[in-house]
């Protein structure tokens, strides 16, 4: 039974249809994946208690995406550019490395 105190996340079926692909795609992060799991969790209705329990987290965390979903939607969930400095060796260079190396 939904709680009156949360806000319902109502999804739009490209929303969910993106938040379905986070969540089965191997490469996408592990915590973009959780955070889909938990908008989906929330769209069908269950309260933050409930999908804590079935993916093993806490409850505030649940809570927080939640409403940084209703806040910003799908943008909210994926990870900001952290502060510190920019990296200065491109990914590429990296992979030729790994390349030679093997």
């Amino acid at each position: 039974m939904p709680s009156s105190l949360l806000a319902p996340v109502e999804l739009t079926d490209d929303e969910r249809a993106q938040l379905q692909a986070w969540t089965r795609r191997r490469t996408s992060a592990q915590a973009l994946a959780l955070r889909s799991r938990i908008v989906l969790g929330a769209a069908e209705g269950r309260n933050n208690s409930e999908i804590a329990g079935e993916l093993g987290v806490h409850r505030n965390m649940v809570a927080k995406w939640r409403s940084r979903f209703l806040e910003y939607r799908l943008d909210g969930l994926v990870d900001e550019p952290r502060p510190g400095r920019p990296r200065t060796i491109t990914g590429d260079k990296v992979a030729e490395v790994i390349v030679r190396t093997l």
